[in-house]
């Protein structure tokens, strides 16, 4: 374990989580409302490092009608953010509660599976993934189906849970090529991201030819150009392969590639400095880091982990 005398940065709250490779396109996004003074406010504290002071701010607006819902999320995501998981829950809980339509309590359920990867808890992370699967496909909309089966797989590989990760990277890929009114773009990405779990998943568990199967297939269809965007997750892709292969100057060369400002990647390229030996470089990353700004994924997965090294 690496010690540091540095407190970890301050972390930025979202109210709204990621999932799978790439941001969904602005297209498929449900429109944002603008956010309340409160909540810009409390962001500003959390910036500057006072989570407590943004926790207790958004605590004044628990009982407040109008304000409870989105004060109920922002609580329980920066509860998430200082390490305080259960008492996160409670929060979402009642956000959960008190939504007033189908797609707010969905916002609220997504946000405690989250809550739940905080802890790397696979299990309970996917109950309420299933949830709000379930909403979207009362919805008949079957790319934010595959968003969150996405989601959860996502979830469950880092979480080391590598069957489950598989079930629900499949079921991802199953639901979104469902979409009746699908383009060949669209198809490319869900296949691109179908190799790509494919291909970490063979590299958990330590199957090499399979997994460089899978990379070569991924490769094929970002080749084909229809998803640039997707370009940045191909270095992700081999570092990710080639470190759980052994291979750490691979691996580093393809991290630097990546990403960086993805927490994942830098905690990925902080493990490989250490695998290097190089626990300077490590500490680096691992700092970066530690600046995550998200409730979503990769900040379930960098705070816990950067938690622990820099302790």
């Amino acid at each position: 374990m690496f010690t540091s005398r540095s407190p970890l940065c301050a972390f930025f709250l979202a109210l709204v989580a990621t999932a799978g490779l790439g941001q969904t396109p602005a297209s498929q996004q449900p429109a944002q409302p603008q956010q309340p003074e409160f909540i810009r406010q409390g962001q500003q504290l959390a910036r500057d490092g006072k989570l407590d002071e943004a926790l207790a701010l958004y605590r004044q607006h628990l009982a407040v009608p109008g304000d409870a819902f989105l004060a109920n999320i922002a609580a329980g995501s920066t509860l998430d953010l200082m390490g305080q998981g259960k008492e996160a829950r409670k929060n979402f809980e009642k956000a959960i509660e008190i939504a007033a339509t189908p797609q707010a309590k969905a916002q609220a359920q997504r946000a405690m599976a989250i809550s739940h990867a905080f802890e790397s808890d696979c299990k309970k992370a996917i109950e309420w993934e299933q949830k709000v699967l379930d909403f979207y496909k009362s919805q008949n909309d079957f790319f934010q189906q595959g968003e969150i089966a996405n989601e959860g797989a996502r979830i469950c590989i880092d979480a080391g849970d590598l069957d489950t990760s598989y079930q629900w990277y499949k079921l991802g890929h199953e639901v979104g090529l469902r979409q009746p009114d699908i383009t060949p773009d669209r198809k490319d990405l869900w296949e691109f991201r179908w190799e790509h779990a494919q291909a970490r998943i063979a590299a958990r568990r330590g199957n090499k030819e399979e997994a460089q199967k899978h990379v070569a297939a991924a490769k094929a269809t970002l080749d084909k150009g229809t998803n640039p965007n997707q370009a940045i997750f191909f270095p992700y892709l081999v570092g990710y392969v080639a470190f759980y292969g052994g291979d750490y100057k691979g691996a580093l060369d393809a991290f630097l590639k990546a990403n960086q400002n993805d927490a994942f990647i830098q905690c990925m390229t902080g493990q490989t400095y250490e695998k290097l030996r190089d626990n300077q470089k490590a500490v680096e990353y691992y700092k970066k880091a530690a600046t995550v700004t998200s409730h979503n994924p990769p900040a379930a997965y960098a705070i816990p982990f950067t938690r622990k090294k820099l302790s």
